[in-house]
């Protein structure tokens, strides 16, 4: 079995071991790979994994030997499932390896805005706080989460997760999702969109990426959510319209977001984002800590070895 890595550096740096993949077959691991160079790499691979290298119908037309991709990432959209499947192709992704990361990612943006945490550790290094006549410094203000309204839009995994935590937090949790009222705990209200962006205090998207989605943030959705609110955005960055966002941060619409992904990565240096007043941008990481991407890697493994076994699991285009 012809086992090729397109991209294998961003979920293994050199920390873990491809060891137990390799002893799958005859395995080529590349840390990344240029669209031009691609084909070549792959074109007698049986079994492709591949993060962000995508495929799509004519590449199927000249992989004949192909039988299997496995997606190193929850999401799949960079496979054109439908054209795997007409050429007998198993894609199998990874579910839930990230959940409790990007959780946390969630709160590490949200408490970073909410107690300027960066902007005092800066103000401290460069001598503000010493120079202050008072013992307690502050110059900006501090926001207390408790009882707060946090408004989540998507209640899979994550979001369900993320709502644990508010919940730990004493903060009011709402929720814009397809599952009914009898489904949700006591603790999770169900809202409608339009309600949850202009009532919650904070506003965190935990949505996948489609055509339904893709710009659910923008400057008629911002205007109607208060001064004070928060956007944390961990989903897809094309979720939202990254000028209207920018726009309403610079303008005062909105107080403040953070964002763990944008609609091109890496982020193109034009990106509104970058310069926009009050926010805080992450470089798509949220997924990647190192107990995230154990799991990532021994899933995937796993997948693997179902799929030569002939009982494929975690497949996305049945």
């Amino acid at each position: 079995m012809k086992i090729v890595v397109l991209d294998g550096f961003a979920g293994n740096p050199g920390d873990l071991s491809w060891e137990e993949i390799q002893s799958l077959g005859e395995c080529t691991i590349y840390d990344r790979t240029a669209p031009e160079e691609k084909l070549g790499r792959v074109k007698d691979a049986e079994i492709i994994l591949t993060n962000k290298v995508p495929f799509n119908a004519s590449d199927f037309d000249q992989l004949p030997n192909l039988k299997y991709i496995g997606v190193l990432a929850t999401g799949y959209n960079i496979i054109d499932t439908e054209a795997a499947k007409a050429h007998g192709v198993v894609v199998t992704n990874i579910p839930a390896y990230s959940t409790n990361s990007v959780a946390q990612m969630v709160f590490a943006h949200l408490l970073n805005i909410t107690n300027s945490v960066q902007h005092y550790t800066d103000e401290a290094r460069d001598g503000v706080w010493s120079r202050n006549p008072d013992f307690s410094y502050q110059n900006t203000l501090l926001v207390e989460l408790h009882r707060k309204k946090i408004g989540i839009v998507g209640l899979g995994n994550i979001g369900k997760a993320v709502a644990r935590i508010a919940i730990g937090f004493g903060m009011e949790v709402f929720a814009y999702t397809t599952k009914s009222h009898f489904q949700l705990p006591p603790e999770i209200h169900k809202m409608d969109l339009d309600d949850l962006f202009r009532e919650c205090d904070i506003v965190t998207l935990h949505c996948p990426l489609t055509p339904k989605t893709k710009n659910l943030v923008n400057a008629e959705r911002l205007r109607t959510m208060k001064p004070t609110a928060i956007l944390i955005n961990t989903s897809r960055g094309p979720v939202v319209n990254e000028q209207d966002l920018a726009d309403a941060l610079n303008n005062g619409t909105i107080f403040a977001a953070g964002v763990d992904v944008l609609s091109e990565e890496p982020a193109a240096a034009n990106n509104p984002l970058l310069s926009a007043r009050n926010c805080y941008i992450t470089p798509h990481i949220a997924w990647a800590t190192k107990e995230a991407r154990i799991r990532l890697m021994q899933i995937t493994i796993d997948n693997i070895k179902a799929f030569i076994e002939e009982q494929p699991i975690n497949v996305v285009n049945k």
